[in-house]
């Protein structure tokens, strides 16, 4: 395929309408690539926190910069050495180019299989909260039986954090603001209101003491989370690069992935095991109010753009 594609860029960091959509060269797949025809692509806080400009002491770019990493789509040419997926396949998982386009390019590593049960939108939602639940679920080693707290329970990662930790066993305390506390019961936390008193109002419920903690909000919880569990080490977060300072693990990936996390995930998804809601669609041309969204806050389920 020769020619342009159309993509969601940034030129410089900014507000969101720094975001625009331009036509660009149609991108080859390398070694170990495929490219993908973008059908849906999930919008993630990480995001807008890269085209703002509050990573970039972590996390530099080089401009123009394509956003996004979750994608779901169809295998439409594969690179040199590929031989798990074939043109026409649907997958879904993690986007090297930017997933907020019409095309991307994304390492078979990166990648699983969609299933015929799973829609497009909830296949694009799914591969960062997935993998990064799995990925905290994993560096605080629990087993059935114990009990954790979710703080952000309501949100993207909380949702299938939530879901995930009841599937293996686990009892589950999740904060959240009071209008979501009937969503979180229904997939079976117990819910509580997040804040100032927090460790008051969790040992109200949880009067045998709390195992472990998972921060997914950023919101300043960390000390209240450390003061539950006895210790920071039993305290991972996936929002705050700040708590270190204090013990606390902080996550983004890399040498903690755990392999075949998305595909374990994909699978719950297919069996109705794990829910995935779904806020708002957008086109491509909606990626700033899709922007403007997510960093208001307070959004149930995942914010999809759909280049089609």
């Amino acid at each position: 395929m020769a020619g342009t594609y159309q993509a969601v860029v940034f030129f410089e960091y900014g507000e969101p309408d720094v975001l625009r959509v331009v036509e660009l060269d149609v991108p080859q797949p390398g070694p170990g690539q495929v490219r993908i025809t973008v059908r849906a692509a999930g919008v993630n806080p990480f995001d807008w926190k890269i085209r703002s400009g509050a990573m970039a002491g972590v996390i530099p770019v080089k401009f123009p910069v394509v956003p996004g990493s979750d994608v779901a789509g169809v295998v439409d040419r594969v690179g040199e050495g590929v031989t798990a997926f074939a043109v026409g396949d649907e997958v879904l998982g993690s986007a090297s180019s930017g997933s907020y386009a019409e095309l991307t390019l994304a390492s078979v590593d990166r990648i699983t299989a969609k299933p015929a049960e799973v829609s497009w939108e909830v296949a694009a939602g799914l591969p960062v909260v997935a993998t990064t639940t799995y990925r905290a679920l994993a560096l605080l080693g629990l087993t059935a039986g114990e009990t954790v707290v979710i703080d952000g329970a309501a949100g993207g990662v909380g949702t299938v954090a939530v879901q995930v930790a009841r599937h293996r066993g686990l009892t589950v305390i999740g904060t959240a603001s009071e209008r979501n506390h009937d969503y979180l019961r229904s997939l079976g936390a117990t819910p509580v209101t997040y804040g100032d008193g927090l460790a008051d109002r969790v040992r109200a419920v949880a009067p045998h003491g709390v195992d472990a903690a998972l921060d997914a909000s950023g919101r300043g919880s960390i000390p209240a989370l450390i003061d539950l569990t006895g210790d920071p080490g039993r305290v991972v977060t996936i929002a705050d690069h700040t708590a270190g300072a204090l013990g606390v693990r902080y996550t983004s990936g890399g040498p903690d992935e755990v392999p075949g996390s998305l595909a374990d995930a994909v699978t719950l998804v297919a069996a109705g095991t794990i829910t995935l809601p779904i806020a708002r669609t957008y086109p491509l041309s909606g990626a700033a109010a899709a922007h403007r969204d997510s960093q208001a806050g307070h959004v149930h389920g995942k914010l999809i753009l759909l280049p089609g």
